[in-house]
């Protein structure tokens, strides 16, 4: 079953920072992948947690798909990609995630189906959310001036345990990533986000997007250490707890 990966990388001088710009071209090479992750994008980040227009230029980030979590688990220690942006950053964390839903396309595929696994909906512990889109050149400007601040209503609420925007190119390509405690606190907050759901869906319906992705997935797990700390260890370890309460 094909397991998703989000690293994550703190560069903090301005050597490392420059470095890693030029990693963003080099590092995209197919040869540098072969035998390994069958789906890679590689992104900056934004300056809030959701579509913002704003780089971050400490903060990047690897996104992967992998056959399988033991492979995964394999290339993210021991990758020469995964290995030389450790080796520049002064921390990283991954999240290991299970696909349990994706529609649409990233690069004109989906990376996450998987035919041969399917995934119950409700699934407990942390729930992780990934939007992507492509916005038209025409419609860049207008797109960034009419949506609202997302972010901003994701990092507001309480129940998020984590959150972040990332993007392959400034403005165009955005990805917004967030983890919750359950599927009901992701589903309340999407609830509550009417006002917002509906500016996005005018967005869609005029066309201002050549590409969408929609997934929901399972954690697996964490690696490495972000803020110097894990920001769902406690999340998982309760998750652990109460399956084998259940199991008892």
């Amino acid at each position: 079953m094909s397991v998703a990966t989000l690293s994550l990388f703190r560069f903090a001088s301005l050597r490392s920072r420059l470095w890693v710009i030029g990693q963003m071209a080099l590092a995209r090479r197919s040869a540098a992948w072969a035998g390994s992750a069958r789906f890679v994008k590689l992104c900056g980040s934004g300056s809030g947690v959701g579509f913002t227009p704003q780089p971050n230029w400490s903060v990047w980030a690897i996104f992967a798909v992998w056959p399988d979590e033991a492979r995964a688990r394999e290339h993210i220690d021991r990758h020469p990609v995964f290995a030389r942006w450790r080796s520049h950053a002064i921390e990283d964390w991954t999240i290991f995630l299970s696909p349990v839903s994706a529609r649409g396309s990233w690069g004109g595929v989906n990376p996450l189906i998987d035919p041969s696994a399917e995934r119950a909906s409700r699934t407990a512990g942390p729930i992780a959310a990934l939007t992507r889109a492509t916005v038209r050149p025409q419609f860049a400007l207008a797109f960034w001036r009419r949506v609202p601040d997302i972010s901003k209503v994701i990092g507001s609420d309480p129940k998020v345990l984590f959150k972040i925007g990332i993007g392959e190119v400034p403005l165009l390509h955005q990805v917004t990533f967030s983890v919750w405690p359950d599927a009901e606190s992701m589903a309340a907050f999407a609830r509550q986000m009417g006002p917002h759901a509906r500016a996005m869906q005018a967005v869609r319906d005029e066309g201002w997007f050549s590409e969408e992705l929609y997934a929901r997935f399972r954690v697996l797990g964490t690696a490495g250490a972000w803020g110097d700390k894990d920001p769902l260890a406690d999340a998982l370890a309760g998750a652990a707890a109460a399956g084998r309460r259940d199991a008892a």
